[in-house]
């Protein structure tokens, strides 16, 4: 099959496993304490307004980040409750009392609203360091470049910093093992450890270079507003999250379907070298859980196809 016939899936790594997502499903497998591989499925639920909106150009990528970080959460939240724990004492879980703002607001909610907060602090933090610089970066425009470059360090030293945590530097392995499924079945490689491990641990479509997408598209929207005083400067950078945001979803669609030329393909190359921070070579084992994960979604993905085709006939 040819690789632009080909469904498009995406993933994110979670502890110690995968998640995979389809059309209709989304499946998780972890590597538990006892060397099993546990799988956790569920389908892919998206609101009938968002479903709307992901056909807005523009406003597509708002609704795919939200969607995306609800259903991830839920999948994180699996991984991070068993990956520690023997098969035999899952039994523990359900004794497990959830915390009252989980039993609320729910644990996607929960995940949209960490993710809101976290861009909220990654667009306000450089704004009050470029601010400090203003007696020798006066102009709006050196204030911008300046509180661009806060922005990318502060992101690059948080990623640097928590990959040297032993947990987080699974994560980014199996975040590579993830992208390395990912190009064996765009290719046609057999999706075996040997076919996988020969693959690059690194891919256009991946979210971490939508991080610094952000970074560069939101350097050239804030050329378009005041940076004095400060609170306009404040109002004018939260107002702008979700224009920042869309404009990044597309400037990252575009450059992934400009991957196969060879000119152009250097457009998405700034985002692919953030990814050399973001994922590590993954080990055989953490390939074989990501196979794992990838090879059952494609299974309930091909009946829930087969479901379908039944009832139209």
């Amino acid at each position: 099959m040819a690789q632009n016939s080909k469904p498009v899936y995406g993933g994110q790594a979670v502890v110690e496993g995968v998640m995979f997502g389809g059309k209709t499903s989304c499946v998780t497998a972890i590597r538990r304490k006892d060397q099993s591989i546990d799988f956790f499925e569920a389908p892919r639920k998206s609101s009938s307004f968002l479903k709307k909106i992901k056909k807005v150009p523009f406003l597509r990528g708002i609704a795919a980040i939200v969607e995306a970080t609800a259903n991830g959460s839920k999948h994180l939240n699996f991984s991070s409750d068993r990956f520690d724990l023997d098969p035999s004492e899952d039994e523990k879980l359900k004794e497990k009392k959830e915390s009252k703002l989980t039993m609320i607001l729910g644990v996607a909610v929960i995940g949209v609203l960490s993710f809101i907060i976290g861009k909220v602090l990654m667009t306000l933090v450089p704004v009050f360091l470029a601010e400090l610089t203003r007696p020798i970066f006066s102009s709006d425009v050196a204030q911008i470049v300046v509180e661009s470059f806060f922005k990318f360090l502060l992101i690059i030293c948080y990623i640097f910093l928590i990959s040297q945590t032993p947990l987080i530097k699974r994560v980014f392995q199996y975040h590579g093992a993830e992208h390395k499924v990912i190009n064996a079945y765009e290719k046609g490689i057999e999706l075996t450890i040997e076919g996988v491990q020969s693959q690059s641990r690194l891919h256009y479509r991946c979210g971490s270079s939508f991080i610094l997408f952000t970074v560069i598209v939101g350097m050239f929207v804030y050329l378009l507003v005041p940076t004095d005083p400060l609170w306009v400067r404040i109002v004018n950078r939260l107002a702008l999250i979700p224009v920042v945001l869309g404009l990044s979803f597309e400037v990252l669609q575009l450059t992934n379907k400009l991957s196969s030329f060879p000119v152009l393909k250097y457009l998405g190359y700034p985002g692919l070298w953030l990814q050399l921070l973001t994922t590590k070579e993954p080990k055989d084992d953490q390939v074989e859980v990501a196979i794992a994960s990838f090879s059952r979604l494609l299974v309930l993905e091909e009946k829930k196809a087969g479901t379908t085709q039944n009832k139209v006939v």
